[in-house]
């Protein structure tokens, strides 16, 4: 009877793969089939070694300012659209003219482009000012005059500058449409003028819709990266939301949980310390690995010699030893971001120990039985 128990307990133990687990072992993600084919296994597995950690130190991203980069730096020669406003002043040499009085020899003229791009201005008639400058309306309205007023001097002043606006909604203090200056206006400059976030910054996302394309980026990179502060065109939409970060943990950790960011910047060792530490008894200290999406050029960056997927972003699996003396040092200067999945593999002994209390009730069976036998 004990022999037979005996196989069966070998058979069980070449099962061992098969008891209930929360996740994949430290070898099945860290494989040599991953570190060589990153095509088969649909991830890239990067070492959080010194080298890796320079690199993620000094990488910015500038998705944002290659998508909406576009927009030629404006000079002082905007155009006039339909919806301008403006206000059109008249002077004349004498006080017998057109446009001057006993009291002034000036006269003011407010107007508005219709929808057909035109303008009218008394004794001028009506001029075509869709796709002029402010310069060009004013000179095409004093030679109009010229010959009718008494030596005609004219100023134009955009009041109302609709054509070349932008709309800001969202989580800012004055939504609304702003115009767009004649030297260019870049976006940071219009959510100022809107009086900036209403939310913490940096848990503010600005979503920028232009022409059937939108992009999505978070607040502090606008300001981290200067490229990311692009030049906004007309008729954009800009949406400043509120998205507070969190991340998850699993695996062999205290507490599996969703976990919010309570500040700007959390690393890797605090975000481990959120979640109660590693398992004494389950973790395997050599398998902490953290989840999430990179832009592939940085991907390149941390493999330079290796072939990455194709695609705008790679899933990449980050690996951390912290049995070793630096573990921890090298977590401090890791910085965790939102959506992050923090993971830490079972050790192998905790396979076992499972297995045992499988097989523990089935031992004291055998015990009972050989008993039993003894009688």
């Amino acid at each position: 009877m004990l022999r037979y128990w005996l196989v069966c307990v070998t058979l069980m133990l070449a099962g061992c793969s098969a008891l209930p687990n929360d996740g994949p072992s430290a070898y099945a993600i860290s494989s040599e089939q991953v570190n060589e084919d990153a095509y088969t296994a649909n991830y890239a597995l990067v070492e959080l070694d010194d080298a890796a950690l320079q690199t993620l130190r000094h990488y910015a991203p500038a998705g944002f300012a290659e998508q909406f980069g576009g927009v030629p730096q404006r000079g002082a020669t905007q155009v006039l659209g339909v919806g301008d406003s403006l206000s059109i002043s008249i002077w004349e040499a004498a006080q017998d003219g057109l446009f001057s009085t006993a009291t002034s020899k000036k006269s003011r003229v407010e107007t508005q482009v219709d929808e057909n791009g035109f303008i009218f201005v008394p004794y001028a008639g009506r001029i075509r000012a869709k796709g002029l400058s402010v310069e060009g309306v004013r000179s095409v309205i004093q030679r109009q005059l010229t010959g009718k007023a008494i030596e005609p001097q004219v100023v134009v002043h955009l009041t109302g500058n609709r054509s070349n606006s932008v709309v800001v909604v969202g989580d800012v203090n004055k939504p609304g449409r702003y115009p767009i200056s004649s030297q260019g206006s870049r976006l940071l400059e219009i959510v100022a003028e809107a009086g900036g976030a209403s939310k913490t910054t940096y848990e503010t996302v600005v979503t920028l819709k232009r022409q059937g394309r939108s992009g999505t980026a978070r607040f502090e990179e606008l300001i981290e990266n200067p490229r990311n502060n692009i030049q906004v065109a007309s008729g954009d939409n800009i949406l400043l939301s509120y998205h507070p970060r969190s991340f998850s943990a699993f695996g062999a950790v205290a507490r599996e949980q969703l976990v919010p960011f309570k500040t700007k910047s959390l690393s890797l060792a605090e975000a481990i310390a959120l979640v109660g530490g590693l398992s004494d008894y389950r973790a395997d200290p050599t398998g902490v690995f953290l989840f999430r999406y990179e832009d592939r050029s940085l991907v390149q960056r941390l493999q330079p010699q290796r072939e990455i997927m194709q695609g705008g972003k790679v899933p990449v699996i980050y690996r951390l030893n912290v049995r070793q003396a630096n573990g921890y040092l090298k977590a401090r200067s890791f910085s965790m971001r939102d959506k992050d999945i923090l993971y830490v593999s079972s050790h192998p002994t905790a396979e076992f120990g499972k297995f045992l209390q499988i097989l523990a009730p089935l031992l004291s069976n055998v015990a009972t039985v050989n008993n039993l036998e003894l009688f």
